[in-house]
């Protein structure tokens, strides 16, 4: 019926189209618009996170040439990744529990495997900025709607928490926190560059995101991981001179804030009394992590090299509360530390991968310099380590998804413009025909 002709042929346009979508630039393209997709639904949906990263990896397929893809598989920040991701799927041969618990148990590094992926096309891309900037957009409507339901609490959307519109007030401490300190660096270059209506722009939508999480809602966590990322920026990119300076002013606000906002004063006073609570057997957040602690570094010993096996802790726990009551009758699959989780599920040879990798991360943002993407992937890094004492976000999937986005496409863009710099130098050694070409073939892509 259709004389052989393609099936595409057959609907208007459709030809046409498909013809366009093969073009290389066209497929970079989606591919980048996906990545800034998955990055504005991060803070808002786990699922609309999951479909849209699915469909990122279907658009990448295309655009991958596999000798490049290799090269940058064999880089420390994207082999071991890889390789903590594998050790999961080892450690199921071992596992002390059920089959179900053991394949559950790989989940939470599956999302690892992405990084090298991000890495490799953030490399060839130039709009990494477009996945950071969708991040922030949607982090500052969050904002907004935060401090709406904090003022007129609306029970469908405020939960259990006031001020938290949707998920919980650890991730979106976490998310706020870090837009918070990314935006730092962008006010030091406005206020140096005399920009003083941008810079003060920028002033107020950071002074929003602290000012909501000192007197709205915010983990706990928050108040260690804070200070750590101020005392970076400092010694990074400030003169002793004002390090000072920003160090003894950060030190008044919040002595001022502690005074001001009776919210962070019940939040760490009440620490004291779940402190208590852990002493007399009952539940409360501190008293729960103690414990989960105690009981950590009682299975790492059982096996403290291999660990128990992928997906063991919540049988370990289990076990462990038998005819147990109150707090030690406490059964959990995440003991609410990342190294205890994957010391007692994959031992020593789990915590030096898991070591290795960060280092990794923070060694290739380090060599990055002072650039923004730079600063933007150690931030990540920091705050999910410094996190990571009082909780497992690497596993966590929201913090772990900011951490691979953040990781990946702040990587690949270090990496881009650390080759586009030695492209530079050998171009000037050349006498730049090379760096000609390069930049053509770079721009058809």
């Amino acid at each position: 019926m259709n004389g052989g002709m393609p099936a595409a042929a057959t609907i208007p346009g459709a030809s046409s189209w498909w013809r366009r979508w093969r073009e290389p630039a066209v497929q970079m393209r989606s591919v980048d618009v996906l990545a800034a997709a998955v990055a504005a639904s991060l803070p808002w949906s786990t699922s609309a996170t999951g479909i849209l990263m699915a469909l990122w990896f279907i658009a990448l397929v295309p655009t991958l040439r596999w000798h490049e893809l290799k090269a940058t598989l064999l880089r420390p920040a994207s082999l071991l990744p890889l390789a903590f991701a594998a050790l999961s799927i080892v450690g199921i041969l071992w596992a002390d529990a059920n089959w179900a618990a053991r394949l559950h148990g790989t989940n939470p590094l599956a999302k690892l495997i992405a990084i090298p992926f991000l890495i490799y096309h953030f490399q060839r891309s130039s709009r990494g900025h477009w996945v950071f900037i969708a991040f922030l957009a949607a982090c500052g409507a969050l904002l907004a709607l935060s401090f709406a339901v904090a003022v007129v609490p609306f029970t469908p959307v405020s939960k259990l928490n006031t001020g938290v519109p949707v998920k919980n007030y650890i991730d979106q401490s976490q998310e706020f926190a870090l837009c918070l300190f990314v935006l730092a660096l962008p006010l030091l270059r406005l206020l140096q560059a005399r920009r003083w209506a941008l810079a003060a722009a920028c002033a107020a939508l950071m002074l929003a995101f602290f000012a909501n999480m000192m007197f709205v809602v915010s983990a706990r966590t928050a108040l260690v991981y804070m200070p750590v990322m101020l005392g970076l920026f400092a010694f990074l990119h400030l003169s002793r001179r004002a390090m000072a300076l920003v160090l003894v002013s950060a030190a008044a606000v919040a002595v001022a804030v502690w005074f001001s906002s009776p919210y962070l004063r019940q939040r760490v006073d009440n620490i004291a009394a779940e402190y208590h609570d852990y002493q007399t057997n009952a539940v409360s957040s501190t008293a729960q992590r103690l414990e989960y602690w105690r009981k950590s570094l009682k299975f790492i010993a059982a096996s403290p090299l291999i660990g128990n096996g992928t997906g063991a802790t919540r049988e370990l726990f289990e076990r462990d509360a038998a005819g147990q009551t109150g707090l030690l009758a406490e059964v959990i699959a995440n003991p609410h530390n990342q190294t205890l989780n994957v010391a007692v599920q994959w031992g020593l040879i789990g915590v030096v991968l898991l070591y290795a990798m960060w280092i990794s991360h923070l060694v290739l943002f380090r060599r990055g310099g002072t650039d923004l993407a730079a600063w933007t992937g150690l931030l990540v890094v920091v705050q999910n380590m410094v996190s990571s004492l009082l909780n497992s976000h690497l596993f966590d999937f929201h913090e772990g998804w900011m951490y691979v986005l953040g990781v990946g496409v702040a990587g690949g863009m270090v990496l881009r413009r650390a080759g586009r710099a030695t492209a530079h130098a050998a171009g000037a050694r050349q006498g730049g025909d090379d760096l000609v070409f390069g930049e053509l073939a770079d721009n058809r892509r």
